[in-house]
């Protein structure tokens, strides 16, 4: 199988999640980086290119750009495909460009930085026929994808409740503004959008509650507070329900001191409840009122796991397998399936699963707004 050419648009020098990015199509194995437009600087985006050894002549000043001289290539040799890594603000454009220049795309979440840009990026996937992944990395995880699969066989009974965060503390002080390129994008709504923490890591907790429950949340009721100084949210909590009837916490925050990336989850169901957490990723417990508590370990020789999550595994257990490599199982999905290669579900996150994304901050900033009301997604 050949390799997806693909051209970066982001993810220059200074950034962070464009070099994770690259980093996991490398892992996956089946992307290779030709081109790209790495800032909106030109001189920067020519020299960031340089830097990680594409074509000079590939490495363009603008996306625009990069879109009209690639189309100008042979098929055999121009891009088949744009992975986006800008800023919430910068979806929307090179998104819709790309996708009506024929190319498929993979993007970082939030799919955008409103509601109606998404549409319109939805609006032109449908309109184009081309594909489009959103990168929520922690349904990339081996346990995660066993925890959906065992909750799914109804094995356990129904959900009843979920309680999931995402905690950080990397903005909990004034100064971490201070000449933090990273910082200073999230906590901008002209560059993030309408949402902050909750736009920034909200997304993800929301994405796993309902890849893991394989249902919707469907009603919320949050509050959302940022420090004194900041313009749009850096700490919040949530009520919410899901579509089968459960009912469920979510707290996400980047300024709670002294934790580092805590995103973990539980899930109650009528007759076990499942335990992950992020920051010991290869390991899932299962309690039972009865029984004895279960540990589930990754790894590629655990013969318990079901065969599509050791498909996704590298290394026999005891041999952690962590961020990078949830990632990449999500570049590699994308790409065997834009070879035809693709079998069963889809390992990345939809357009319907960013959307329900994209509701789910719409609603939880239209709750906080009204005084933390219960309103329907």
């Amino acid at each position: 199988m050949k390799p997806i050419r693909y051209g970066m648009i982001g993810g220059g020098q200074g950034a962070f999640i464009g070099g994770v990015h690259r980093i996991a199509a490398r892992i996956a194995g089946n992307w290779e980086l030709v081109a790209g437009a790495f800032s909106s600087t030109p001189e920067k985006s020519r020299a960031s290119g340089i830097e990680l050894g594409v074509d000079p002549a590939r490495a363009y000043g603008s996306f625009a750009e990069m879109i009209e001289k690639e189309l100008a290539l042979p098929a055999d040799q121009r891009i088949e495909a744009v992975s986006i890594v800008t800023p919430n603000h910068m979806h929307a454009a090179p998104a819709i460009a790309a996708l009506e220049a024929g190319f498929d795309v993979i993007i970082d979440k939030p799919l955008a930085d409103s509601m109606e840009n998404a549409k319109a990026i939805a609006d032109a996937a449908a309109r184009t026929g081309r594909r489009i992944a959103v990168t929520h990395t922690y349904t990339g995880y081996p346990l995660v994808k066993q925890a959906r699969e065992l909750i799914a066989s109804g094995k356990f009974g129904k959900v009843r409740r979920v309680a999931v965060k995402y905690t950080q503390d990397w903005l909990s002080r004034a100064a971490d503004l201070e000449n933090n390129k990273q910082a200073a994008w999230r906590v901008d709504p002209k560059q993030s959008g309408d949402a902050g923490a909750f736009g920034d890591i909200g997304t993800h907790a929301a994405n796993l509650a309902e890849f893991i429950t394989s249902e919707r949340i469907t009603r919320i009721c949050a509050e959302l507070t940022m420090l004194d100084g900041r313009f749009i949210d850096d700490d919040g909590a949530a009520l919410f329900h899901l579509s089968g009837g459960g009912k469920g916490t979510l707290t996400a925050s980047q300024v709670l001191v002294g934790d580092i990336n805590d995103l973990a989850i539980d899930v109650y169901c009528d007759e076990a409840g499942l335990h992950w957490r992020q920051e010991q990723p290869n390991t899932m417990r299962i309690g039972y009122r009865d029984k004895p508590t279960e540990i589930w370990n990754a790894g590629a020789n655990r013969a318990y796991l079901s065969p599509e999550v050791l498909s996704i595994q590298r290394t026999p257990g005891g041999h952690p397998e962590g961020y990078l490599e949830a990632f990449a199982n999500i570049y590699q999905a994308f790409g065997n399936e834009l070879r035809g290669a693709a079998s069963g579900e889809p390992g990345y996150a939809t357009m319907e699963d960013t959307l329900a994304g994209m509701k789910f901050l719409a609603a939880s900033l239209e709750s906080s707004r009204r005084g933390a009301v219960w309103v329907d997604l």
